[in-house]
């Protein structure tokens, strides 16, 4: 059974996934994910920091992921561009959750979400992300 974490995570990345296509508001997008089958599973706490935070700080999580990626961000799919969000945002926001945690559950929402290999893309870029990001944390993995 999945833990009401991961189903915000899910939830959150379907959410960015439609910001990313349609341009559509957070509130209409919050709106919407609300009437989806098993919204009442997740930890809609984190639901709405991961949505509501990612798309108010998009820009600023860009920057972050930008120099670690081999093309230009626009060049992404949307789900490997969702998935990339949210987990810097859990990078920057929630310290409190292990960053191996937060690269685990990125890559489980490729695996759920993207193309074939798009998880191990995610994989490689985040730990770029973390280096920088939490660069202590990073550094003493073992």
């Amino acid at each position: 059974m999945k833990s009401a974490r991961r189903r915000s995570r899910e939830l959150a990345t379907q959410g960015l996934y439609q910001w990313l296509l349609s341009g559509a508001s957070a509130a209409e997008i919050d709106a919407q994910m609300r009437t989806v089958q098993g919204f009442d599973k997740a930890d809609v706490e984190h639901f709405d920091a991961l949505l509501r935070g990612v798309i108010r700080e998009a820009d600023a999580l860009t920057v972050q992921i930008e120099p670690c990626l081999d093309r230009p961000v626009v060049e992404l799919s949307p789900v490997e561009r969702a998935v990339l969000l949210v987990a810097t945002y859990e990078f920057t926001h929630h310290v409190e959750i292990p960053y191996r945690v937060v690269i685990n559950e990125a890559v489980e929402l490729a695996k759920t979400f993207g193309g074939v290999d798009g998880y191990k893309y995610v994989n490689g870029v985040l730990d770029k992300v973390a280096a920088k990001v939490r660069p202590n944390e990073a550094q003493s993995r073992g």
